[in-house]
């Protein structure tokens, strides 16, 4: 091993032909993001940056508005540099431009606070989004620069992180405050990252060290504005130091960007005392606090997570921001450490298959902002087509649209998921139709994917280097799967080694070498924790990475009626016509028989159960047809 720190490949080093993740990217490109521009445009978002705002004019200002735009404009900056599209350039430009007219003579920037309240800069923290909103900004500055080579962009986002690097910090005439909503620590890493700024990454690291200390902050903040302090910190993430938490506690989506800059900062300062703290939260996240979706909150109220395996199916909340959070955070834990652990890509991919794509269309024209794994038959009718009753139908957007600019800019940067390296290692986290475009001891390397995955198990590698070069190449076993089969060049490789996941070869390797790994993917029947209460007496059907629900459209309404027996034998078959093409679990169950309740709700004995065929989808597709019952988890004889 060199000496080099792992790091990922570039998403703009990696082109994507793949038979599933394509048409979500291109879908992505093509509609989702110019969908996102016009409903920032109508929704006033993109007015709100002119400043002429006045009091008793209609669409008021937001206070988290601009962190919607930032996101579109990061999705934006990222399609640009893989698609040449002149009318997404204008349209970006223009933005900047009254972002440019808009910032303020000491680099601050924000649409709300200079135009409704100016008055009330920096003075709640804790409430009103003012750092949260200027991560995104700075996130969508970096990605900007990168995509077009344009520094106008960054160069605002830097004198306002200059603004707020001369604002806060432990100097007696410095504010000791830090965000409310968590995200402009890892912005201002990547800002670091991106000038070499040593600053901003200082500043993120005081972020992260004052959250939790005493006083509180946000007390001073409250009684300075006349107002009791808060009870209870732990919504903010700020009820201890963030070395000492053990728990993943309160809002779900502000948690993912708190322990991703957490993790960010531990790999740039080699903070080995702030990565074992976020080692012990991943831990307690995905053993006791993850949906099998890769969702996470639980409930509604807060956007919180709750105790230890309390993961209701019906009200689970499982915001998609929160989903597309952990994909952030358990990236980031692939490099935390020298070599990555397959147990960080295990949950990247579990959500990014489930949870993640849930949250947007077939069509990329309708959103979910929640993700419920139980939606009864009826209910789901009569609840649709209201923004206050998004639990049940994708909606055309939210007020609070940080779901659907946060899915575009997921989608547009997937490449950079896919593949890390350091100076002579290669690995392969996730299974796509792709190539990645790497320099290994000064050769070109390509290394190239064909695969029907996640329908299929087998994976063809072509290493592809200039000339022969010797590196390791390392390909995860994904922790779903057993057997896993090896070719190299047609030859079976009976032994091979296997170290945190990853399936390891070294050698010196030539043009038209040939990895053939098969995965084999069987339809698993999975059982959860038993203090998963909901889920005692039920299973859920995987195979491969996909999560399977059963929806009304395809078995019978009383999907909740539905016995399944536990031996019973369950086939996997591919269906080109349904959905976009994907492969269906369909087996037979039984259900009761529904006549003789009339004017009874309770009678003595055991209703007839009668045979039932049922068929699942793949969780990631469902309400793509029209609103009705779903169910993941299925009760057992």
């Amino acid at each position: 091993m060199g000496s080099e720190r792992i790091a990922p490949v570039p998403f703009h080093r990696v082109s994507i032909d793949d038979r599933f993740w394509s048409p979500r990217i291109e879908t992505n490109r093509d509609v989702t993001i110019p969908l996102g521009y016009e409903q920032c445009r109508k929704t006033g978002r993109l007015d709100a940056w002119k400043l002429n705002w006045k009091d008793g004019d209609p669409r008021r200002p937001h206070i988290f508005w601009d962190s919607d735009v930032a996101k579109w404009m990061e999705a934006a900056a990222c399609s640009l540099r893989l698609h040449r599209d002149d009318s997404l350039e204008e349209n970006l430009n223009n933005i900047i431009s009254l972002m440019e007219k808009a910032q303020q003579p000491d680099g601050y920037l924000n649409s709300y606070f200079t135009a409704v309240e100016p008055e009330k800069r920096w003075t709640n923290l804790r409430d009103r989004h003012e750092l949260y909103c200027a991560g995104h900004l700075v996130e969508a500055a970096v990605a900007h620069s990168f995509a077009t080579g344009d520094d106008r962009f960054i160069s605002i986002a830097r004198r306002y992180a200059d603004c707020i690097d001369s604002t806060f910090g432990s100097g007696a005439d410095r504010k000791r405050g830090y965000p409310g909503h968590e995200e402009l620590e890892l912005a201002l890493v990547k800002l670091f990252r991106a000038t070499d700024e040593r600053r901003y990454l200082e500043l993120a690291v005081f972020f992260l060290n004052e959250r939790g200390t005493k006083p509180h902050y946000y007390d001073l903040e409250s009684v300075s504005r006349g107002e009791e302090p808060a009870r209870n910190y732990e919504y903010w993430q700020a009820h201890l130091p963030v070395r000492e938490q053990k728990e993943a506690v309160g809002h779900a989506v502000r948690a993912m960007y708190l322990y991703c800059g957490m993790a960010d900062a531990a790999i740039e300062t080699g903070d080995g005392e702030l990565a074992e703290a976020c080692r012990v939260l991943w831990r307690n996240v995905t053993e006791r606090k993850m949906y099998i979706t890769g969702g996470i909150g639980s409930t509604a109220q807060g956007e919180s997570f709750t105790a230890d395996y309390d993961l209701p199916n019906e009200t689970a909340y499982a915001e998609t921001c929160a989903a597309i959070g952990l994909v952030f955070w358990a990236h980031r834990m692939l490099h935390i450490d020298e070599r990555p652990n397959s147990k960080y890509a295990d949950v990247m991919e579990r959500s990014l298959y489930n949870c993640v794509l849930s949250g947007v269309s077939l069509e990329g024209t309708r959103f979910f902002y929640t993700n419920p794994l139980e939606v009864r038959p009826g209910h789901a009718m009569a609840q649709s087509g209201s923004e206050n009753n998004y639990r049940y139908s994708r909606q055309e957007w939210f007020s609070c649209s940080c779901c659907p600019t946060n899915i575009v800019r997921i989608l547009s940067s997937f490449g950079q998921y896919i593949y890390s390296r350091t100076d002579d290692s290669i690995y392969v986290h996730l299974y796509a139709g792709s190539t990645a475009e790497m320099v290994m001891s000064g050769i070109r390397v390509n290394i190239r994917q064909e695969t029907e995955y996640p329908w299929k198990g087998e994976v063809t590698l072509f290493v592809e280097p200039e000339k022969s070069v010797e590196f390791t190449l390392f390909l995860r076993i994904p922790g779903w799967c057993e057997n896993a089969y090896l070719k190299l060049n047609g030859e079976e490789v009976k032994q091979f080694p296997v170290t945190d996941g990853y399936v390891h070869i070294r050698r010196l390797w030539r043009k038209d070498d040939i990895l053939h790994l098969v995965l084999p993917m069987p339809v698993r029947k999975i059982e959860a924790h038993p203090e998963v209460r909901d889920n005692c007496g039920k299973i859920a059907i995987m195979r491969g990475p996909i999560v399977y629900c059963l929806e009304e459209e395809d078995n019978m309404p009383d999907l909740q009626d539905i016995r399944l027996d536990s031996s019973a034998e369950l086939k996997a078959g591919y269906d080109g016509s349904l959905l976009g093409g994907c492969t269906v679990i369909t087996g037979t169950a039984c259900i009761r028989q529904s006549g003789g309740w009339v004017d009874k709700l309770y009678r003595p004995g055991l209703t007839e159960t009668v045979p039932v065929g049922i068929k699942a989808i793949p969780y990631c597709l469902w309400n793509n047809r029209k609103p009705g019952g779903m169910l993941v988890w299925i009760s057992v004889n």
